[in-house]
């Protein structure tokens, strides 16, 4: 699973998700929302 975060230009997310990025995470991103979407979408893949 690959997550990104930083100062990342808007027009690179869809590259990024094309190439595999789960979740990308900019500026002022509040830690524990963040930590629910990184935890949901790992649940999703210990499910499949």
């Amino acid at each position: 699973m690959v997550v990104i975060g930083g100062v990342i230009p808007a027009k690179d997310y869809q590259y990024l998700y094309d190439s595999g990025a789960s979740a990308i995470f900019g500026p002022g991103t509040v830690v524990p929302v963040a930590t629910q979407k990184v935890l949901q979408e790992l649940d999703l893949r210990l499910a499949a």
